[in-house]
C-alpha cells in the first residue's frame, strides 16, 4: 500500500496523539490509584489506632483498680495519686475511642455500653476510696468485698475484646483493599511503562524518518540554491524589462490616444460654433417667416444639438483628464528614485502648508501627533504619497467645521509607519481593496477625481519597498497607513 507523505504524516500524528492520550489516561489512573492506596493506608492506621486506644483504656482501668487496692492496704498518698490520674485518664481515653469510632455504628453502640460500665466501675472504686480516705478502713474493706467491680471489670474486658475483634475484622478487610489497590497500582504503572516505551520508540522512529527527509530536502535545496542568486538576478532583470515595456506601452498608448481626442475636441468646437450659427439663422427665419420653421427642426437646433455637443465635450474632457493621469503614472514609473535623508517633521509641515486654502474653506485642521521618524527615501515619491492621502482626508472629511486630520508616525525595527486618520464619512469594508484599483472610487461621487490617486499611492509605495493599508468603517472615518523601510534599498524594494 503506497502512502503519500501527507497521509503518512497524518497517521503518525494520530498514532502519537493516541499514545500520549493513553499515557495521560494511565498517569491519571496511577494518581487515582495512589490516592486510593493512601486512603486505605489511612484506614488501616485508623484501625490500629482504635485497637491501641482500647488496650490503653483497659490498662488504665486496671491500673486504677490496682491503685485502689494499694491505697486500701496502706493508705499511701502515692497510690491515691495514681488512682486519681488513672480515673481521669480513663474518661479521656474513652472519649478518644468514641471519636475514633464515630463512623462505625456497631462500635458506637459498644462504646455507649462501655461508658455505662465505666461509670459503674468508677462509682464503686470512688466509694471505697472515699471510705478509706475518711478513716473507715473496715467499712472500705466491706465495700470492697461487697461491690461488683470485679464482675464489671470482666464485662469491660469482654466488651473491649469484642471491640478489638470488630476492629480486627475491619483491619483484615482494609488490608485486603490496600493490597488490591497496590496490585492495581503495579498494573497501572506497568501499563504506563509499556506505553512510555511504545510512544518513545514511535517518536524516535518518526523523528528519524523526518530527520532523514529533512536532510534529503536540505541537500536538494542546497543544490537548487547553488545558482539561485544568478536566477533571481536574471528574473529581476526580466521583470524590470517587462515593467519598462509596460511603462513605454502605457506612454505610447496614452500619447497616441491624444491625437484622435484632439481631433474630436476640435470638431466638437466646430460643431458648437456651427450650432450657434444655425441657431442665429433659425431665429432670423422665424422672425421673417414663422411658417417656414418646423417645430422638430427648431427643437433639434435649439436643444438637441447643443445638448449632444455638451455631452461630447464633457466626455472628451474627462477622457483627456484620464489620459493625462495615465501619462503622469507612466512618467512616475520611469522616473529614477533618488533616496535622501528626509526630516519628516519638516516635510510634513511643507505638505500641510500646500493645503491651507482647502483647510480654511472646509474649516478643518491637520494635527501632527508627536515627532515623526525620519527616513532615507525618495523625496518626490514620499511627498506625493502623503500629499494624496492628506488631500483625500480633507476632501472626504466633515464639512460642518469639525473636520480633523491626524498624522502620526512610529518606528518598528527597520521599518517606519505613517498613519493619516480622518473623522470623515469612512469607507465600507467591502471597498477597502477596490479603492486602490485604477478608476475605482467608493461611496457617493460628489467630489472631483478620476479614481487614480490611491492606485498611484500604492504603486509608489511598492516602488519604495513599502505598503499602504486602510482601516475604515462607514461613518467612523478612515486611517491610511504607509509603511516604509527606514533606508530605501533598490535591491530590497524589488526583491
Amino acid at each position: 500500500m503506497n502512502l503519500t507523505d501527507r497521509t503518512f504524516n497524518r497517521l503518525v500524528l494520530i498514532a502519537l496523539a493516541i499514545g500520549f492520550a493513553a499515557l495521560t489516561a494511565a498517569s491519571a489512573m496511577a494518581l487515582w490509584t495512589v490516592s486510593q492506596n493512601e486512603t486505605h493506608e489511612r484506614l488501616v492506621e485508623h484501625t490500629y489506632e482504635v485497637g491501641i486506644s482500647i488496650g490503653q483504656y483497659q490498662l488504665l482501668l486496671e491500673r486504677a483498680e490496682a491503685a485502689r487496692r494499694g491505697y486500701l492496704l496502706d493508705r499511701s498518698p502515692r497510690f491515691e495519686g495514681v488512682y486519681t490520674r488513672a480515673i481521669k485518664a480513663v474518661a479521656d481515653k474513652l472519649d478518644a475511642i468514641a471519636d475514633l469510632t464515630s463512623d462505625n455504628q456497631d462500635q458506637r453502640a459498644r462504646v455507649e455500653r462501655l461508658r455505662a460500665l465505666t461509670r459503674a466501675q468508677t462509682a464503686a472504686l470512688d466509694s471505697s476510696i472515699a471510705l478509706a480516705r475518711a478513716g473507715n478502713i473496715e467499712g472500705a474493706l466491706v465495700e470492697f468485698n461487697r461491690d461488683q467491680s470485679t464482675r464489671t471489670l470482666f464485662a469491660i474486658r469482654a466488651l473491649s475484646e469484642e471491640m478489638v475483634e470488630g476492629e480486627g475484622r475491619l483491619l483484615a478487610q482494609r488490608s485486603r483493599q490496600q493490597e488490591s489497590s497496590l496490585l492495581q497500582l503495579y498494573y497501572v504503572l506497568g501499563g504506563a511503562g509499556v506505553l512510555v516505551l511504545l510512544v518513545g520508540f514511535g517518536s524516535a522512529w518518526a523523528i528519524r524518518r523526518y530527520t532523514t527527509d529533512l536532510t534529503t530536502a536540505r541537500d536538494r535545496l542546497n543544490l537548487l540554491n547553488t545558482d539561485l542568486e544568478g536566477a533571481v538576478q536574471a528574473r529581476t532583470s526580466q521583470l524590470q524589462r517587462a515593467n519598462d515595456e509596460i511603462q513605454r506601452f502605457a506612454y505610447i498608448v496614452s500619447h497616441d490616444l491624444r491625437s484622435p481626442l484632439v481631433n474630436i475636441m476640435g470638431f466638437t468646437a466646430e460643431l458648437q460654433a456651427a450650432s450657434g450659427i444655425l441657431s442665429t439663422a433659425l431665429d432670423r427665419i422665424e422672425d421673417a417667416q414663422p411658417d417656414l420653421i418646423d417645430p422638430a427642426a427648431r427643437l433639434a437646433v435649439k436643444e438637441d444639438l447643443p445638448e449632444a455637443v455638451g455631452f461630447i465635450r464633457s466626455s472628451t474632457q474627462k477622457m483627456d483628464r484620464l489620459i493625462n493621469a495615465i501619462l503622469r503614472l507612466s512618467r512616475e514609473g520611469r522616473r529614477t528614485l533618488t533616496p535622501e535623508l528626509l526630516p519628516m517633521d519638516r516635510v510634513m509641515a511643507e505638505i500641510i502648508a500646500t493645503f491651507e486654502q482647502q483647510l480654511t474653506a472646509r474649516q478643518a485642521d491637520v494635527v501632527v501627533a508627536g515627532k515623526l521618524p525620519d527616513v532615507v527615501s525618495d523625496r518626490v515619491a514620499v511627498d506625493q504619497i502623503l500629499s494624496n492621502l492628506i488631500e483625500n482626508a480633507i476632501k472626504y472629511g466633515r464639512t460642518d467645521g469639525t473636520g480633523e486630520v491626524r498624522v502620526s508616525g512610529e518606528r518598528h525595527g527597520n521599518a517606519v509607519s505613517f498613519a493619516v486618520t480622518d473623522n470623515g464619512r469612512g469607507i465600507a469594508p467591502g471597498d477597502h481593496e477596490r479603492v486602490f484599483d485604477l478608476f475605482r472610487r467608493s461611496g457617493s461621487q460628489d467630489q472631483p477625481g478620476e479614481g487614480l490617486g490611491l492606485a498611484h499611492v500604492r504603486a509608489l509605495a511598492y516602488r519604495l519597498g513599502g505598503t499602504v493599508t486602510i482601516d475604515s468603517a462607514l461613518g467612523e472615518g478612515s486611517t491610511f497607513r504607509l509603511t516604509l523601510p527606514v533606508t530605501y534599498s533598490e535591491r530590497e524594494a524589488h526583491a
